[in-house]
């Protein structure tokens, strides 16, 4: 019983811990498209593909996809069985890592941008890791052993 509460205070503390870290991923993007966007002139901003963005938003920071989707609750998925949640974690984790992939080709040119935005694609890399661990350990002692076994 000790191991088992000791394993879910772990794996919350990792999990809590990873959840304040994406915040401030977050945080760290919309620096960057900040900085980015608000010098830019009109000419640029027509020029760029921005206007319609800058309508709505002037040159706020909106969090949406690349698509032009808002972002929404929709983004956050549980289903409330641990090993479904964190699978679904690590699938997150490695879109954003793919995501920062396409990011790195379109800016290979600007120190200033791919620098943080590597520095997050390791941190997703190791938040995947995290998340494995985690459900490795849970696999191991969950209440699916017991139904599926």
């Amino acid at each position: 019983m000790n191991s088992c509460i000791s394993l879910c205070f772990q794996m919350c503390n990792n999990v809590t811990h990873l959840g304040t870290e994406e915040l401030a991923h977050l945080e760290m993007v919309a620096t960057i498209v900040h900085q980015l966007t608000k010098n830019l002139s009109m000419e640029e901003i027509e020029e760029s593909g921005f206007v319609n963005y800058y309508v709505d938003h002037t040159i706020g920071i909106w969090p949406q996809a690349a698509g032009g989707v808002p972002f929404n609750a929709c983004e956050f998925q549980s289903k409330g069985d641990i090993i479904t949640d964190l699978t679904e974690d690590m699938a997150a984790e490695q879109k954003a890592r793919s995501t920062y992939d396409n990011i790195l080709r379109l800016v290979r040119d600007d120190p200033d941008v791919c620098e943080p935005i590597k520095f997050l694609r390791a941190r997703e890399i190791v938040h995947f890791q995290r998340f494995g661990e985690a459900n490795r350990e849970d696999c191991s002692k969950s209440e699916h052993i017991k139904y599926n076994h």
